[in-house]
């Protein structure tokens, strides 16, 4: 008995707070955390990253990592301005950085703070490589994908009022969930989404590299030039946790007529 009501309590929190909806794809989401409680959060440790690390800024690829990344961004604010998903962005402050690091990998903390590692920067050869993994990296911030993440883990743990209530009942508890859901701690940045969260985020990257005037033909040749790169060796971080390449690019070019549509106007 105690099982059933425990199941319909959480049943009842889900229809009740799973109204969060991903733009372009329609998916619904659990979304008990909102932006004002984690954007601080995120803003505060991406400086720390930035305190922390050798930031590239006048180089060719320092700078192209910059204006891919405003170009993505102007993109992204157009398309949720046009389809009245303007307050998503409530509270992003954008920011776009190359360290100096020989991991094959990128990210982007909650409201629009994005690191580029050098690392990478030979696989994407171009802008337009860059603009994939760029549109990639925002959609999971669109998505609120770390967002969700954080309120899975305090639903999960019993901590259902959203993130400051939970502090207080467990800060303990709250802080590792959030620093597993942002990324905070050795691994900054390498969130672990899930395989569905991370094709989604290559579906709308997808579309935003398509409005921001990037070929998005341009991303299955990335994702082919990334799987050439862990041939024969431990997979770079960048795909450790996500869908395997083949997989990834075949769903890529399942959405690939949706995003020419956006590339050719």
């Amino acid at each position: 008995m105690l099982l059933k009501r425990a199941g319909i309590l959480i049943l009842t929190i889900l229809l009740v707070y799973g109204c969060a909806t991903v733009p372009l794809t329609g998916r619904k989401q659990l979304s008990i955390v909102g932006n004002a409680e984690v954007l601080p959060l995120s803003y505060e440790q991406y400086s720390q990253v930035k305190k922390e690390s050798k930031i590239v800024t006048n180089t060719a690829e320092g700078q192209r990592v910059v204006r891919v990344g405003r170009n993505i961004a102007s993109a992204v604010e157009t398309y949720l301005k046009d389809n009245g998903y303007e307050e998503i962005l409530d509270g992003f402050a954008w920011e776009f950085n190359l360290i100096q690091d020989e991991q094959v990998n990128a990210w982007c903390m909650p409201g629009g703070k994005v690191a580029f590692y050098t690392g990478i920067m030979p696989i994407c050869q171009n802008d337009a490589g860059v603009a994939v993994v760029m549109g990639h990296e925002v959609a999971h911030a669109i998505a609120s994908h770390a967002r969700e993440r954080m309120s899975q883990g305090l639903m999960a743990n019993g901590l259902m009022e959203g993130l400051q209530a939970a502090m207080g009942q467990d800060p303990t508890l709250t802080e590792t969930i959030f620093m597993q859901a942002v990324g905070i701690g050795g691994q900054v940045g390498m969130l672990k989404f899930s395989r569905d969260q991370e094709l989604e985020a290559d579906q709308l990257g997808l579309i935003f590299m398509a409005i921001a005037g990037y070929d998005p033909r341009e991303a299955p040749e990335f994702w082919k030039r990334m799987e050439a790169q862990s041939s024969g060796q431990r997979p770079p971080e960048f795909l450790s946790t996500h869908p395997g390449p083949e997989r990834r690019i075949d769903k890529l070019n399942g959405h690939m007529s949706e995003a020419m549509k956006y590339y050719k106007k």
